[in-house]
């Protein structure tokens, strides 16, 4: 999509000899048009949500905020977060550091109620596949073929399943992160219930815990959030794995990328540089998407036609969509 957008910019810009728009500042501009949209969708999730409750949105095809949510869910992440081992039941947020990708918003956090062992790998053999630790007791502890395993590596928490009991100190796994001594593993009993942690404030946290019929448990857990650090309580959940966050992410940064210069000095597009990112949001964004560029690229020639007419073209845009 991102090479239509372009040709498309282009060509507008070009027909009255308003000026070109070079690669470095197209990508500048998609990346503040995709931001722009993207955090548009939660607005107008919201708008749609009271309209429904007001009964003054339809149903089935005509149901806005279906569509909306769809668009949503396209940066919908579940994935479980790394442990502070600094501070008893603390965790990382998402951050490209930890799960690959920034958060936008944070939706839930999930706790798995019960583990059955947790540890840390002694070796491991060369597909990654078997968890070796000399100094558990797998047989004894009841892990069984279909236990969820989760273990954390450099690119984050990953989850799998045990295929086979092999002995009291080895699994085989579904997964290949074990690729190295020293990761921090957790087993976790197939079918184990995840409950949805509550976020409250510091304030409200301190009296929650001073209070033996409101203090946080497995079974009805709270967590608060300060900076990078999730905190969980009570804090004896502090295992690998155990906790999962449910996020909305940014969309990745778009990068029009080109190979060579083709005739009369125009760069050709190539996809297939290692840089290259298309736009992630929905095909049918792309008008919206040529009228924000349209909008900077304006403001960046100084040129009033083409912000008025991006503007204009904006606006109808959203009255449409606001019915």
């Amino acid at each position: 999509m991102i090479n239509t957008v372009r040709n498309t910019v282009l060509s507008i810009l070009n027909k009255n000899n308003y000026g070109y728009l070079s690669p470095s500042d197209f990508n500048l501009f998609s990346k503040q048009a995709q931001l722009e949209i993207f955090e548009s969708y939660f607005s107008q999730y919201n708008t749609q949500i009271n309209k429904e409750n007001a009964r003054l949105s339809g149903s089935g095809i005509a149901n806005l905020s279906k569509s909306i949510e769809e668009s949503m869910d396209l940066f919908s992440m579940t994935k479980g977060l790394n442990v502070n081992t600094s501070v008893a039941g603390s965790y990382f947020m998402p951050s490209l550091l930890t799960t690959g990708d920034d958060y936008y918003f944070l939706n839930k956090v999930l706790v798995y109620k019960d583990i059955i062992v947790s540890g840390s790998t002694t070796t491991f053999n060369a597909l990654g596949t078997r968890l070796i630790d000399g100094s558990a007791t797998f047989i004894a502890a009841g892990v069984a073929v279909g236990d969820i395993v989760a273990v954390e590596t450099v690119k984050g928490v990953v989850y799998g399943t045990v295929t086979l009991v092999t002995s009291e100190t080895e699994l085989t796994t579904s997964s290949d992160a074990f690729t190295a001594a020293g990761l921090s593993y957790a087993i976790i009993k197939a079918g184990t219930q995840k409950n949805e942690a509550e976020k409250v404030t510091h304030s409200k946290i301190t009296m929650l815990n001073n209070s033996i019929y409101t203090a946080p448990s497995t079974t009805y857990p709270s967590y608060t959030s300060e900076e990078e650090l999730l905190q969980i309580y009570p804090n004896t959940i502090s295992t690998v794995g155990r906790t999962v966050a449910q996020y909305f992410r940014y969309p990745k940064t778009p990068k029009w990328t080109y190979m060579s210069v083709g005739t009369g000095g125009e760069p050709v597009f190539d996809q297939s540089q290692a840089d290259y990112q298309d736009f992630e949001i929905p095909l049918d964004d792309e008008n919206n998407l040529i009228m924000i560029i349209l909008k900077y690229a304006g403001i960046s020639i100084r040129e009033a036609d083409v912000y008025t007419f991006a503007k204009d073209g904006e606006a109808k845009e959203t009255q449409q969509e606001a019915g």
